[in-house]
């Protein structure tokens, strides 16, 4: 996410605005209280939509016969959320948060209902797509209109009130999700969270409409706007590269595919094509030196970007890995995606806590995901009981807690002053590009391995989760790399 700038540009409210309750009183007082309540609502309906819809998909897979290409229902949101982005931060500095707000607003809400009254599994795809499009605008425009609106003393505990809106979903949404596609219909956690976006937009667009573009900031670091145009249209060329090559690999595999049939040599081209532009893109956007894990500030961005690879690209095969291999309801299989929330959570605060040196939480993190998630392929492979998984799913969760934040105070201490701004976009960038690799390249690998029958089978799930284990222990070696490096090596070369 790009760094938020505190503007006072044209339709800014200054910090000290008459018509505000000033900086000394608290984000609940009454004039900024439904601002407040309807951004939070926002990141809770975005949290719940992200949970409910991994504990639904193996139902939805199910019913609308989308078992070949299940993973791109992640992939394609995952992609679609980068997209959108990397255009909407040079976007929100020049016309300011509006547009993008309600662009985001439209998208998301005309994706959810486009996924929740899909009929086949092609539809249903396209939703999601949409829904990452709005998710992207949206959760961009929130961070300008923090920026914008509240006082500076204000903005963290702001910040930490949207990590507490993660937590309510995380525990409750997998099964609240499960229970609904179980009993009711896998369509209300898409259709049921579309008037609850509309009407935190009506608390928030009294405040916002009066908001434009914010004035430059020249002591912020992030760059001239010709240089947010590039990003952003290195972004976007990223992003339609991914989901070029991932559809090219996925309709490959699929021996129904019509276009596998016709056209053979056309999905060999959009897959090399899409790879190509998508590795120009990459190398163009992450700081140089991460692919090779170079010590010191490179090191860490490989290290976020291969922990999210591993670690989002098995999430999303959990809860139908025990509803295909275990028979479980898909409320009890959602319960394992509460386990590993708690497991982030603990992992969080043991960081904090600073009991070992920062370094070590680097190689400690990614090593506890790769041992996981090795666990998770063996336990299938023996048919070991099902409670194994989520016992496991709940370690790997702490050591993305562990290693997470981690990389953020890294990052910060490893960069000057001047570069922190560009850093810390590079750092989410990593981020969001090792869940969207991750997420593609699992859901391409399933559809390989899927039978006559169209499950993949034990040893399937087994190869698929132990795959993916070795990019979190390469985070592993890369998180050695990360300790103070040389005075030479301080200074991260731009990208």
């Amino acid at each position: 996410m790009p760094p938020v700038r505190r503007a006072r540009g044209r339709g800014a409210v200054p910090e000290e605005a008459p018509a505000d309750a000033g900086p000394r009183a608290g984000l609940m007082a009454p004039a900024r209280r439904a601002l407040v309540v309807g951004l939070l609502a926002i990141v809770t309906c975005g949290a719940f939509e992200a949970m409910a819809v991994t504990t639904a998909m193996p139902v939805v897979a199910a019913e609308l016969g989308g078992q070949g290409a299940y993973g791109l229902a992640f992939s394609l949101f995952l992609t679609a959320s980068m997209a959108a982005t990397a255009a909407a931060g040079p976007w929100c500095d020049l016309r300011g948060a509006r547009p993008a707000l309600l662009t985001g607003l439209g998208l998301m809400c005309a994706g959810l209902v486009l996924g929740g009254a899909a009929s086949d599994f092609a539809v249903f795809t396209l939703g999601r797509m949409v829904s990452g499009l709005g998710a992207g605008f949206m959760i961009v425009a929130v961070y300008v209109v923090i920026g914008q609106v509240l006082p500076s003393a204000l903005q963290p505990v702001m910040f930490g009130w949207f990590s507490a809106a993660w937590v309510v979903p995380s525990l409750v949404g997998p099964y609240v999700s499960g229970l609904l596609a179980q009993h009711v219909s896998w369509r209300w956690p898409f259709l049921g969270v579309v008037p609850i976006v509309v009407a935190a937009m009506a608390l928030v667009w009294p405040r916002v409409r009066s908001l434009g573009p914010p004035a430059p900031d020249e002591s912020s670091g992030s760059g001239s706007p010709t240089d947010g145009r590039r990003r952003a249209l290195l972004g976007l060329v990223l992003a339609a590269g991914i989901a070029g090559a991932q559809w090219a690999a996925v309709a490959a595999a699929d021996p129904t595919s019509p276009v596998r049939a016709a056209a053979p040599a056309l999905l060999a081209v959009v897959g090399v094509v899409g790879a190509a532009l998508a590795a120009g893109a990459a190398r163009r956007l992450i700081l140089r030196g991460t692919w090779t894990a170079r010590r010191g500030l490179p090191a860490v961005m490989a290290v976020r970007g291969l922990i999210t690879f591993a670690f989002f690209g098995a999430e999303a095969f959990i809860p139908l890995l025990l509803v295909d291999r275990y028979g479980l309801e898909p409320s009890i299989a959602g319960l394992a995606l509460t386990g590993g929330a708690l497991g982030w959570t603990a992992g969080s605060f043991a960081q904090a806590r600073a009991w070992l040196p920062r370094s070590a939480y680097l190689v400690l993190g990614p090593a506890a995901v790769a041992a996981c998630l090795a666990a998770v392929a063996a336990s299938v492979a023996a048919a070991a009981p099902a409670w194994a998984i989520p016992a496991a799913w709940v370690l790997a969760g702490a050591g993305m807690g562990l290693a997470m934040s981690t990389t953020s105070v890294a990052m910060l201490d490893l960069s000057d002053a001047a570069e922190r701004g560009r850093n810390s976009a590079s750092l989410q960038l990593a981020d969001m590009l090792g869940g969207v690799i991750g997420t593609a390249g699992a859901g391409s690998l399933y559809a390989l391995l899927l039978d006559a029958s169209r499950t993949p089978g034990a040893l399937g799930f087994a190869l698929l989760t132990g795959v993916l284990a070795v990019p979190a222990l390469v985070g592993a070696f890369a998180g050695t790399r990360t300790h103070a490096p040389s005075s030479a090596d301080r200074k991260a070369p731009r990208a």
